[in-house]
C-alpha cells in the first residue's frame, strides 16, 4: 500500500540512498543521471522495480544512471520540488545549476590553448544562452511586424500607431528592453556570484526614480545640453552629493551589464573572504550593491554607451575616406558587436543618417553579416536534420525563420554560433564574401556602397529597400551560401563534439527503444521497438484478455533460438542497453541465415512496421523481445518481410520474418540478433546459454516461472 501511494520521484530519491546521498543530479534526454555520495547505499533492484523506471545503469565509481525514457523532465522536476530535497537542492541540483549549466561548467575545465579567449566566449555564452527561449519569441513577433510592414498593412515605424499595434510593440519590446536585466542575472551565475545582486544592481539603473534624475522639471540640480549627434536624446547631467552624474537610458545596452558584472565578481569575492561567513548573507550583498550601483551609474555605464559612440562616429568617418574598406569591415566586426552589445549604438546611428542624409550606409553591409550569419545557421539545420538532433533542429529552425522573415540574428548568435567555436571562422569567411562583393561591386558602379531608404531589419522581405537592389542580392547570396557551404562539409562542431554528440544521440534512442518496450502491451501502439525509435511516454503496463497468464498453460521451461548461428553472451552485443541487461537478462545470435521464427509459444505484443523488433509473451507470463541487428531501424524495412502481425498467436517456432543479411551488412550493419527476456526480475530462473551453434528451434535460455 506504500508503494501506491508514493510517486515515482519519492520511490527514486529513497531507493537511491534518499536525499543525502544525492551529491548531484541532472538528466539528459531520457536519463537521470546521478552522482552519489555513497553508491553502496543505492538499492538497483528496488529502483528496477520502480514503476516509470525503464531499468539502471550503474557507471563508474559513484555514477548512477536511471532510464526513465520521454518523460524524464517531468520526474526530474519532481524529485527536485520534493520536500526532502529542499535542504540537499544546492548539492543535488549542482548548486542551482541546470542540466546545459552543469555541461557548460564540464566544457570550462576543457580549455584550448586560448584559455582567455575560451573563458571570454564561455563568458559570452552563457550570459546570453539561457535568454534563447525569450529572445526567440520575441525575435518571431518582430518577424511577424516585418512582414506586415513590408506588405503595407500598418508602419510599425510611425509615431501614431493605434493603440493595438503600439500594445503588439510592448510584446517584443520587453524583452529587448529590460534585456540588461537578464543579461547581468546570467553573467553573474557564469562568475559564480549571486545573480540577483548583480540584477539588482543593473535595475537601479533602469528605475523610474534613476530615469527621473534626466527631468530638469522634476529634478532641480540636473541640467540637460543638446546632443551632437543629430536626432540623439539630450545629454542630461544630475549633480548627486555634488557630483555630476550623466544619466542615460540603459534599456538594451547589454554591454554595460557585462562589464559591470565583471567588476562586481571581484568586489562580490573580495567581501567574501574579508567578512566572517556567518555575516555573508548580509553584508556581502549589502557591501556589493553600495559600491557597484554608485561606481556603475557614475563610470561603467556613461564609459560602455560612450565606447558605442564612438564606435559609431568613427565607422561614420571610415564611410565617407574609405569606403571600400568599410564595406568589408562592417560584415567582418559586427560578428563581434552584437555579443557586446555594441551594435545597438550603431542603430540610433543608422536612425541619425536617415534624418540627416536620407538614407543610410550602414545597412547594407551590415546585411552580409545578417546572411552569413543565416547561412551558418542553414547549415547547422541540415546538419542537425541529417543526425537526428532534435533540440539543434529546433532551435535552428526556429533561429532561421526569425533570421530570414524578422532579420534578427541573436537567435542564431546566442543559440547556436556562441556554443560551437568552429562557427565564427568559416561565417567570417562568410562576412568577408558578401563585404568584398559590395565594395567591389561600388567602385564599379562609382556607387558609395548599398544605400537604405528606411530603417528595416536586414531579411528577405525588406530586399526593396537596399539600392542598387541587384548588387545587395548578389553580396547577401553570396555571404549565405559561402557560410553555409564551409559549415556543411566542415562541421560546426569538434572531433569530440561531435563524437559526445553521437554517444548521447545513441544512448538516447535505445532507451527510448526500452522505454517503447516496456509499455508493449495490448493497449497500447507497439510500433517503434528498437534503437533509434521515437519516443513514447512511460506507461503502467496494462492488462489484456488476449495476453494475460493462463492458469492452466503449461509452463515456460526454455525459449528457443529465432535464428540460426552463434549464441554469445548480452557482454558480447556491441550494443550498451542491451550489454547493461536494461532491458533484461538474454542471448545474442550471430545469425547464418535470414530466417526468423518464434523463440515461444504466445501472442504477438508488438510488431515493429520496420521488421527489425518483435515482443512476445507467452501465456504464463513470460514476456521475450527478438531484435534483428543493431540500428537496423534505420534500414526502413529494407530487406525485411516481416510474416506476423500484431496480436497475432503463434506457436515457437512459426515464421516472424525473412531478412536479407546481404542488405544488412552492405548497409554496414551488425545483423547481430538479440533476444531477452523482458520480465527477468519478476521470473524465478533465467539461464542463458552462451558460446555454442544453434539452429532455429534450438533451446538458447532456461526459465522458470
Amino acid at each position: 500500500m506504500a508503494a501506491t501511494n508514493t510517486s515515482t520521484a519519492e520511490q527514486i530519491v529513497e531507493h537511491v540512498g534518499g536525499a543525502a546521498n544525492i551529491a548531484s543530479l541532472t538528466h539528459c534526454a531520457t536519463r537521470l543521471r546521478f552522482e552519489l555520495v555513497d553508491a553502496g547505499k543505492a538499492d538497483q533492484k528496488a529502483l528496477d522495480k520502480t514503476p516509470g523506471v525503464l531499468g539502471v545503469v550503474p557507471q563508474g565509481g559513484d555514477r548512477l544512471q536511471v532510464v526513465i525514457g520521454g518523460a524524464v523532465q517531468g520526474v526530474f522536476t519532481e524529485i527536485m520540488n520534493l520536500p526532502a530535497m529542499a535542504g540537499a537542492k544546492p548539492a543535488a541540483a549542482g548548486g542551482g545549476q541546470s542540466d546545459a549549466d552543469v555541461k557548460a561548467a564540464a566544457r570550462a575545465k576543457a580549455r584550448g590553448k586560448n584559455a582567455w579567449l575560451d573563458a571570454f566566449f564561455e563568458y559570452l555564452s552563457n550570459s546570453f544562452r539561457p535568454l534563447l527561449g525569450v529572445l526567440l519569441g520575441a525575435s518571431l513577433v518582430i518577424a511577424f511586424a516585418a512582414i506586415l510592414d513590408a506588405f503595407g498593412v500598418v508602419d510599425f515605424r510611425a509615431a501614431d500607431k493605434p493603440a493595438g499595434w503600439i500594445f503588439v510593440d510592448t510584446i517584443w519590446r520587453a524583452v529587448f528592453y529590460f534585456l540588461p536585466l537578464a543579461v547581468a542575472y546570467n553573467a553573474s551565475k557564469a562568475l559564480n556570484i549571486d545573480p540577483w545582486v548583480g540584477f539588482s544592481v543593473m535595475a537601479a539603473l533602469m528605475t523610474p526614480d534613476f530615469v527621473k534624475l534626466a527631468n530638469p522639471e522634476l529634478v532641480t540640480s540636473t541640467v540637460c545640453t543638446p546632443n551632437p549627434i543629430p536626432s540623439a536624446a539630450d545629454i542630461c547631467t544630475a549633480d548627486v552629493f555634488g557630483i555630476p552624474m550623466t544619466i542615460n537610458d540603459y534599456s538594451g545596452a547589454v554591454f554595460v551589464p557585462l562589464i559591470m558584472v565583471a567588476v562586481l565578481a571581484l568586489v562580490y569575492k573580495t567581501a567574501q573572504r574579508l567578512i566572517p561567513s556567518n555575516l555573508h548573507l548580509v553584508f556581502v550583498p549589502f557591501l556589493s550593491m553600495i559600491i557597484m550601483v554608485p561606481v556603475s551609474a557614475f563610470l561603467i555605464g556613461p564609459l560602455g554607451l560612450w565606447i558605442g559612440t564612438i564606435l559609431g562616429q568613427g565607422l561614420s568617418w571610415l564611410n565617407t575616406f574609405a569606403p571600400f574598406i568599410f564595406a568589408i569591415l562592417i560584415p567582418m566586426v559586427y560578428p563581434f558587436l552584437v555579443p557586446l552589445g555594441l551594435h545597438w549604438p550603431l542603430n540610433a546611428l543608422m536612425l541619425a543618417n536617415l534624418d540627416s542624409l536620407g538614407y543610410d550606409f550602414i545597412q547594407g553591409p551590415m546585411g552580409a553579416w545578417n546572411f552569413a550569419c543565416f547561412g551558418a545557421t542553414a547549415a547547422v539545420l541540415v546538419i542537425s536534420a541529417r543526425e537526428r538532433d532534435l533540440e539543434m533542429r529546433q532551435t535552428s529552425t526556429g533561429a532561421l525563420v526569425a533570421g530570414l522573415l524578422g532579420g534578427i540574428s541573436e537567435p542564431s548568435l546566442y543559440g547556436i554560433h556562441l556554443r560551437f567555436k568552429r562557427i565564427y571562422p568559416r561565417m567570417l569567411v562568410g562576412c568577408f564574401t558578401g563585404g568584398a562583393i559590395i565594395a567591389v561591386g561600388s567602385l564599379l558602379l562609382r556607387t558609395d556602397g548599398v544605400r537604405a531608404n528606411t530603417f528595416a531589419f536586414t531579411s528577405l522581405l525588406t530586399i526593396p529597400i537596399f539600392s542598387p537592389t541587384f548588387l545587395y542580392v548578389i553580396a547577401i547570396a553570396g555571404a549565405f551560401f559561402v557560410a553555409f557551404f564551409l559549415i556543411l562539409f566542415g562541421d560546426y562542431r569538434t572531433a569530440e563534439e561531435r563524437d559526445a554528440f553521437h554517444a548521447e544521440r545513441d544512448q538516447a534512442e535505445a532507451d527510448r527503444a526500452l522505454e517503447a518496450t516496456r509499455v508493449a502491451e495490448p493497449a497500447l501502439e507497439g510500433a517503434g521497438v528498437g534503437a533509434g525509435a521515437a519516443a513514447a511516454p512511460a506507461a503502467a503496463a496494462v492488462p489484456s484478455a488476449v495476453a494475460a497468464p493462463v492458469a492452466s498453460a503449461s509452463p515456460t521451461t526454455e525459449v528457443v533460438a529465432p535464428v540460426a548461428g552463434h549464441v554469445v553472451g548480452l557482454d558480447d552485443v556491441p550494443d550498451k542497453v542491451f550489454a547493461s541487461r536494461a532491458l533484461g537478462e538474454g542471448v545474442g545470435i550471430q545469425p547464418i541465415d535470414g530466417r526468423v521464427v518464434a523463440p515461444v509459444s504466445g501472442t504477438m505484443m508488438t510488431v515493429a512496421e520496420t521488421g527489425h523488433a518483435f515482443g512476445l509473451k507467452t501465456d504464463d507470463g513470460v514476456e521475450v523481445l527478438v531484435h534483428v541487428g543493431i540500428d537496423t531501424v534505420r534500414l526502413d524495412g529494407r530487406g525485411f518481410t516481416v510474416a506476423v502481425a500484431k496480436d497475432q498467436r503463434v506457436t515457437a517456432g512459426d515464421l516472424l520474418a525473412e531478412i536479407d543479411l546481404g542488405v544488412i551488412k552492405d548497409a554496414g550493419y551488425d545483423p547481430t540478433t538479440i533476444v531477452v527476456v523482458l520480465n527477468t526480475l519478476t521470473l524465478a530462473k533465467v539461464a542463458p546459454r552462451t558460446n555454442i551453434d544453434v539452429a532455429a528451434g534450438d533451446a538458447i535460455i532456461d526459465t522458470s516461472v
